[in-house]
């Protein structure tokens, strides 16, 4: 008899929900079924498309970089062009020596958290919330504790809640801002309320901002906190670049009092034992800082058309509502399951399999406040999303009849 080796707890336990739904639809698409993939947040797959001079820039990167090795923390001239493009964002001073690239955003939360997370230790974040959060707390030997978005509040946290969540085991607190999954942009007074909580308990703020750029009202970075307040924050060049496959991320440290000295050493030993982020790929993506920004004007036009309406067709359909998105390009729709469905994924598989519409599940996201509802995503054409929602719609009232 073979032997067989065990896989870690840590591997078998990781259910990134967004990649996860797509297994029973690959299983689909092989049977011959035609599907509307709502479930990735990849503009590239629609009609977005990377800006020329981008490409461009990284053609000329393989022919004039040496394509060797890089720095283990990223290319210094890459690093000032992002110090320089975060002052021009948000008046944000940076230095960076305080600046670390990674592969794309998902790279720095799984560095973070490695750093950061001990046996035990909780990190708090948002419920809904992006879910490699929960994976890499969770393979690193963490707890999430979840915080709760008010979901009839436009989805603002709750930070009565997060302060009574903390405890002495509390590691940091994750604030994603656009949101990912909901949409929603919070506002200044509430992210203040959240910095001087963090400064009274002595707890870092990691804030996810790629979507910084893709919002219907004025955003406010968290990097405009007080100098009091310990804060990392994480963006990259998936989403407001239009550059997904390239994984170009970064992050950076706002850390006046030294509280996070032994977190950054920790994070900088995993960046120089993964050698170095992609060279080429850098040097287009400072390209993309520095050239002409119109593109996303348009960008955030056709979003906002096709937000609008999803947000007042999916609230015409029997057993669904949302509410509007400010930003990124997901929604986050309510089903009444109403012991029709088991529960949000049994209804995800049903519509899948059905009516070929292929959303995340709510629990997903976060399985106390994200329950009862799915992600869905506003990339596509009117006349796509309106066929998905003819779909959702005959779906609902055949399972309501």
């Amino acid at each position: 008899m073979v032997r067989k080796i065990q896989a870690s707890r840590r591997a078998l336990g990781m259910n990134y929900a967004i990649r996860e739904i797509a297994v029973p639809a690959a299983k689909l698409a092989e049977q011959g079924r035609e599907l509307c993939m709502l479930n990735i947040g990849d503009p590239n797959k629609w009609d977005f498309e990377t800006p020329a001079y981008f490409k461009n820039a990284l053609r000329k990167a393989v022919d004039h970089t040496d394509n060797g090795y890089g720095d283990s923390q990223g290319n210094p001239e890459f690093r000032q062009a992002i110090v320089d493009r975060e002052f021009e964002k948000h008046g944000t001073r940076i230095t960076p020596d305080k600046v670390f690239v990674t592969s794309g955003v998902g790279e720095g939360i799984n560095l973070l958290m490695g750093a950061l997370v001990e046996e035990g230790d909780e990190v708090l974040v948002s419920g809904p919330g992006y879910p490699s959060y929960h994976q890499y707390v969770d393979f690193y030997g963490g707890k999430i504790v979840s915080y709760r978005l008010i979901e009839d509040e436009d989805w603002i946290p709750d930070v009565d809640m997060m302060r009574k969540r903390i405890t002495d085991r509390t590691k940091a607190i994750v604030v994603i801002n656009p949101n990912n999954p909901t949409g929603a942009v919070f506002d200044e007074k509430v992210l203040r309320e959240i910095g001087d909580l963090a400064a009274e308990m002595e707890l870092p703020i990691i804030s996810d901002e790629i979507y910084d750029k893709i919002t219907d009202k004025p955003f406010f970075s968290m990097s405009r906190l007080p100098s009091d307040v310990t804060r990392t924050i994480l963006n990259g060049f998936s989403k407001v670049n239009l550059m997904p496959g390239w994984r170009v991320g970064y992050g950076y440290f706002m850390d006046e009092s030294g509280m996070l000295d032994d977190v950054w050493e920790g994070l900088m030993k995993q960046c120089r034992a993964r050698i170095c982020p992609n060279v080429p790929c850098q040097w287009a993506a400072q390209a993309s800082l520095q050239g002409p920004q119109d593109y996303i004007v348009d960008m955030n036009r056709r979003l906002r058309d096709r937000a609008r309406f999803s947000y007042e067709r999916l609230n015409e359909i029997p057993g669904i509502s949302v509410r509007e998105p400010q930003g990124a390009f997901y929604m986050f729709p309510k089903v009444e399951l109403n012991g029709i469905w088991e529960n949000d994924k049994q209804f995800v598989l049903d519509l899948m399999n059905e009516e070929g519409v292929v959303v995340v599940h709510g629990s997903g996201f976060d399985p106390e406040f994200g329950q009862g509802h799915f992600r869905t995503i506003t990339l596509p054409r009117i006349e796509v999303l309106a066929n998905a929602y003819d779909k959702l719609e005959r779906f609902m009232i055949r399972h309501k009849a």
